[in-house]
């Protein structure tokens, strides 16, 4: 039985369990991105379980191309196919509506693209998002959605909004369509609406209410990172979020840098992605308390240090930095792996940390110091 239990507040600062067919999330939560069912980076599942990670995300659009979510149907769904046993949640395909702007059509229907792998035509509506992430059988669906750039023409993005509540409303009947078929691979996945408007605030409050009322599983808020600035994000997300239900889970698409959790998080945001960790840990950049480092850089030539003096993660552990730029110079996989392995753990045990700040009723002192820690060089 799914049920979101607010344990405690701390300000704005929800400390919850969501819990699902797939287990118990804890959150607020960062939930490590897995395009095409896997960790950029060659991390196993059985790392992402040795490094805390609560919930994967893999994207709809890029494994309805390859290898084909029938396929991956026909395999028994998405936690069989990557011997995952945790949540697992898929977004809807909305975002490649954004950024792959130059390879399709939006009409009422849905969206017409051109595959980034071999050009051919793919149609993806509501309807057709739904039955994909179905197929996939994930813990939790996104509803299929436009996301507008956040600079967009304040007309644009009103008939774009209107456009995407109409497609959640054709979400909600598709899936529960679906969640009643014998042959389903997750009969009770969830749905999470997403709230758009760009940066117009008297948009997204209406939006908010609209899919407020519409009684969804959780409640995500859309379009933002996409070229506004911090300031103008976090403006958006303290308009929305008292506008969302209390008593659902918020999740923050696409953000961020620990620094964004942190302020998004003390507005009242509970869920988070995004490729950073694994992107940057792929080009030796590295997070620590005191900072970014780049391992490229010559001063960690000769330096027998870990990447953080205390850290427990499988990296800091036995590596040295040293060891780890030389891999990475030599193009070594290895080299990209370690430090995508030490991201993730840190952005796992940050929220972890949050969770316990939050309990504590001391999130507002944690962030002051972790803030502090990070603006330091190293």
């Amino acid at each position: 039985m799914t049920e979101y239990k607010l344990l405690t507040c701390d300000g704005s600062a929800k400390r919850a369990q969501y819990n699902t067919v797939h287990g118990t999330i804890q959150t607020p939560v960062f939930m490590n991105v897995g395009t095409a069912a896997a960790i950029k980076g060659a991390l196993s599942t059985e790392d992402l379980e040795r490094i805390g990670c609560q919930v994967e995300l893999s994207n709809t659009y890029h494994l309805h191309v390859r290898p084909g979510d029938e396929i991956v149907k026909k395999l028994g769904g998405i936690h069989k196919f990557m011997n995952w046993n945790r949540p697992v949640l898929t977004d809807s395909g909305g975002f490649q509506v954004f950024s792959l702007a130059g390879l399709r059509k939006i009409k009422e229907e849905g969206v017409t693209f051109n595959s980034h792998i071999d050009g051919r035509k793919i149609f993806m509506g509501p309807e057709e998002s739904m039955t994909i992430q179905s197929n996939l059988g994930s813990t939790i669906a996104m509803a299929f959605d436009e996301c507008a750039p956040a600079l967009a023409d304040k007309k644009y993005v009103t008939n774009s909004v209107d456009r995407t509540t109409r497609w959640l409303e054709r979400c909600k009947k598709k899936i529960n369509e679906l969640n009643s078929l014998d042959d389903t691979v997750n009969k009770e996945q969830l749905l999470f609406g997403i709230n758009q408007g760009a940066i117009y605030a008297d948009i997204r409050k209406e939006h908010a209410k609209k899919i407020t009322d519409m009684d969804l599983d959780g409640y995500a808020i859309g379009g933002l990172a996409v070229g506004e600035t911090h300031e103008q994000m976090y403006e958006i997300i303290e308009t929305v979020v008292p506008y969302l239900p209390k008593d659902k889970p918020t999740y923050l698409m696409g953000v961020g840098t620990p620094a964004n959790i942190l302020e998004a998080v003390e507005r009242g945001i509970d869920f988070f992605d995004c490729v950073y960790p694994s992107r940057n840990g792929r080009h030796g950049h590295v997070y620590t308390n005191l900072g970014k480092l780049n391992l490229f850089n010559q001063r960690y030539e000769l330096d027998d240090r870990p990447i953080e003096e205390g850290c427990k993660c499988p990296t800091c552990k036995r590596y040295s930095r040293a060891y780890i730029r030389h891999l990475l110079k030599a193009k070594e996989m290895l080299g990209m792996r370690l430090c995508v392995l030490h991201n993730l753990y840190f952005y796992n045990t940050m929220m972890e940390e949050i969770r316990d700040a939050i309990d504590r009723h001391d999130f507002a002192e944690y962030k002051r110091n972790k803030l502090d820690g990070l603006s330091h060089g190293c």
